[in-house]
């Protein structure tokens, strides 16, 4: 069974920095494409940054030289690092992956339909 459980949301003042996990189990984070998304009251589902087995990245427009996805291959362990934190970065954060074999050509990455498992989320708060 696939589980995925974010942590490291919080509150923070704009311009600081806060730093997200996503702990699996049951999947295998170095093997597959794993995604960060976010979602803000009455806004759909957005993607910030993923990452495939071969470590090349892609993020949105809105958080690129801001945030930076990573993984820890030996603890199965996705992470975001957020720096210069705005307002309107405030929302739910979830990390997913797709289904085991499942190929997200790349124009796909950034997009929710493209994952399956998912965090129960973590809530970042940026206040002015």
């Amino acid at each position: 069974q696939v589980q995925l459980v974010e942590s490291g949301g919080g509150s923070v003042q704009a311009g600081g920095s806060l730093r997200l996990s996503c702990a699996a189990s049951g999947y295998t984070t170095s093997n597959h494409l794993m995604g960060w998304f976010r979602q803000a009251p009455g806004k759909e589902r957005e993607g910030v940054a993923a990452i495939r087995s071969d470590g090349s990245t892609a993020y949105a427009d809105s958080v690129k030289g801001r945030f930076t996805i990573s993984r820890d291959n030996a603890k199965n362990t996705l992470y975001l690092q957020m720096n210069s934190l705005k307002p309107e970065d405030t929302a739910m954060y979830y990390c997913a992956a797709p289904l085991h074999g499942r190929w997200v050509f790349r124009p796909q990455v950034l997009v929710p339909s493209a994952y399956d498992y998912w965090g129960q989320g973590t809530q970042v708060t940026v206040s002015s």
